[in-house]
């Protein structure tokens, strides 16, 4: 994080559980590193975001992982970090998405943080596992889904 903020650069952190996010944000006080913080029980999130995105001086943002809502747009991190795995890939994606929008030029850089042999890892192994049931079932490309109607997709879930 200290290379990280002395560059310029802004970066966003993920993690489903807001008990983890409080461990790093003990330990970014502790370090003196500012910091915006984004979760559930945030009641003034535009506020928590304009931090973030306005000020050079708060490089990071701690969201719990289902915080963002539609639509949030962060261009400004180049970074992201996802502290722990979630069980559906679509919402890593999705919070790696907020960084990476449409009529950004730069790269960002996303890391998932995972030891070995715990139960983040595991779960990695079931995203692999969901990621292929859906590349096997769902056609690519060739136009299938779209020829269903609206009440043909509500039937494949009553």
């Amino acid at each position: 994080m200290d290379e990280l903020i002395e560059s310029g650069h802004k970066a966003l952190i993920f993690s489903q559980f807001t008990s983890h996010l409080s461990v790093v944000r003990r330990h970014l006080e502790k370090a003196g590193h500012p910091y915006a913080y984004l979760d559930g029980k945030t009641r003034d999130r535009e506020a928590v975001v304009s931090r973030f995105r306005d000020r050079a001086d708060c490089p990071l943002l701690l969201m719990s992982l289902k915080a963002g809502g539609l639509g949030l747009n962060l261009v400004e991190a180049d970074y992201v970090f996802l502290l722990d795995p979630w069980w559906n890939p679509a919402a890593e994606a999705q919070a790696i998405d907020r960084a990476h929008r449409i009529g950004r030029m730069n790269k960002v850089m996303a890391y998932r943080l995972i030891a070995r042999d715990t139960i983040e890892e595991k779960i990695l192994e079931l995203q692999d596992k969901k990621r292929s049931l859906v590349k096997s079932v769902l056609p690519t490309g060739d136009g299938a889904l779209k020829a269903l109607s609206i009440d043909e997709i509500e039937n494949l879930f009553s």
